[in-house]
């Protein structure tokens, strides 16, 4: 009988070791994949940044308000029929794949999404008039719009799939050559065709149909697509776990997006411009910058999750980098928000200034949940995070419409925040059993402890004015990290 408690006590360490090896060589993964996600990131948030002043100063404050609601319109009729298919495609490929039937998931993956597009085009054909006063775009941008969301949802599918292959490498050389060939593509049929803002949304679909091929060469797909009989039972998963999903990214898109629509119908394409210059200056740089963790962490944690390994500490350590890196980059660019403005937008939307402190900061709180909200996809209860984003827009919505009458541009940044907030809030007091998070109270203490004497001496900075606005930003991060680094070091040395 002892043998036998002794071999069972033999075997439960010896799993353990393996679990604490299968953690570490994942972990090692991650920081290994954020280098090779890295240029993609970077190169993404700079193809961002210039995005901004780019077709700021190539496009009227009309046209370029068009073009805003063309592509609030676009997100969100690919978060209703496209995006959640890809998202399936990440989350389950893996289980599929130890099956050995992945043809048959592939299979199930492109009839799904080539019967939403059909569902697309019928419902946006039949109920066209309403969907037409809804958006308030003319019919040539409405009809665009329908186009490009095809050669978009094959990118959105093939992209997750890259993903969940771990083919870092290939997944960021296609995000650059996409980012970078709409841009050049946009201003191109602008300056020679004279098309206004329709330019970039054919510039998107030349790009991004080009990039559709460069993935299913990177993925080797096409090694193991064959079409064979759709197997329901791989359905029932892929829409329980992707429709929440999708009701979830609709109710973001209400954050984000829906006070574009509200102010468009108060005060036109020019007011809405603005909300659209404050969102380019805000969300996609900010998003893709932190995106650096979360695209490379969330792949191996899944992988881990599906080990029966408690993946707890691993979300809360990358948490941790998280807030290190967003939070003073946010503070700088709330601080700095009129020079921000002035130097990545042309003047002629100087007033957005007034919305980057609460966009920023709700981005923040918008980054955050993905790792508060991971519990729910792990556990595939993506309706819990559906139910709490769905209260947050809602009163997002709510906030819009008394707001912005009464504030304009403040009423818009203070629906957003608040939303944003509201939204992060409720998934840290949602929690599910065996996947509650614990902050990284050392990172915000040493965090609290460096920004002080940083702010200090800023303000010491700021009263010479004797430096411009955008040098004194890179100043201040410089400090902060640089005493943050001093403040970590003295602590480690003070423990041992």
């Amino acid at each position: 009988m002892g043998k036998y408690y002794k071999t069972k006590e033999k075997r439960g360490y010896m799993e353990y070791i393996e679990n604490k090896e299968l953690e570490e060589k994942e972990i090692r993964g991650i920081f290994t994949d954020m280098l090779k996600y890295a240029p993609s990131k970077i190169c993404g948030m700079l193809g961002n940044v210039i995005t901004v002043p780019i077709y700021t100063s190539l496009f009227s404050t009309e046209q370029y308000g068009l073009y805003t609601i063309s592509i609030a319109m676009l997100s969100f009729l690919c978060i209703i029929f496209s995006d959640w298919v890809g998202l399936s495609g990440l989350r389950f490929f893996r289980h599929h794949q130890l099956e050995k039937d992945l043809p048959k998931y592939l299979t199930t993956l492109v009839t799904i999404l080539t019967i939403n597009m059909v569902l697309m085009f019928g419902i946006s054909f039949i109920f066209r008039d309403s969907l037409y006063s809804f958006f308030h775009v003319p019919f040539k941008y409405f009809l665009s719009v329908l186009v490009l969301i095809i050669p978009v949802a094959v990118r959105a599918l093939l992209s997750q799939l890259l993903r969940a292959q771990l083919k870092s490498v290939s997944y960021t050389l296609a995000t650059i050559v996409n980012q970078f060939a709409t841009i050049f593509l946009a201003v191109f049929f602008a300056k020679f065709f004279n098309m206004g803002a329709a330019s970039i949304l054919l510039g998107m679909g030349v790009s991004i149909s080009l990039v559709d091929i460069l993935l299913l060469y990177q993925s080797e797909i096409l090694k193991v697509f064959k079409f064979q009989k759709v197997e329901w039972k791989f359905i029932l998963p892929i829409i329980k776990y992707g429709i929440p999903i999708a009701a979830t990214s609709l109710s973001a898109w209400i954050i984000t997006q829906s006070n574009k629509f509200i102010m468009n119908g108060i005060s036109g394409f020019s007011k809405a411009a603005l909300v659209g210059v404050g969102y380019g200056l805000t969300l996609p740089i900010l998003m893709t910058l932190f995106a650096m963790i979360t695209v490379a962490a969330i792949p191996r944690i899944i992988n881990l999750y599906e080990a029966k390994i408690d993946v707890r500490p691993v979300i809360s350590k990358f948490l941790g980098y998280y807030i290190l890196v967003a939070l003073p980059i946010i503070t700088v660019m709330s601080v700095y928000t009129t020079d921000y403005t002035a130097i990545f937008a042309n003047a002629k939307f100087a007033e957005a200034a007034a919305l980057v402190p609460y966009f920023a900061f709700g981005v923040f709180f918008l980054a955050m949940t993905d790792y508060t909200t991971l519990q729910y996809h792990l556990a595939n209860k993506t309706h819990i995070e559906f139910i709490i984003k769905l209260i947050s827009g809602i009163i997002g919505v709510i906030l819009n419409v008394i707001l912005i009458p009464k504030m304009g541009l403040m009423g818009v940044g203070i629906a957003t925040f608040s939303a944003n907030f509201l939204y992060w809030l409720l998934s840290v007091i949602i929690v599910l059993p065996d996947l509650n998070l614990k902050f990284p109270k050392n990172t915000i203490v040493r965090l609290i402890m460096a920004g002080i004497p940083t702010g200090a001496i800023l303000y010491a900075i700021k009263i010479q004015n004797a430096i411009s606005g955008g040098i004194q930003m890179i100043i201040a991060l410089c400090v902060f990290y640089l005493i943050y680094a001093v403040i970590k070091l003295k602590l480690i040395k003070a423990s041992d």
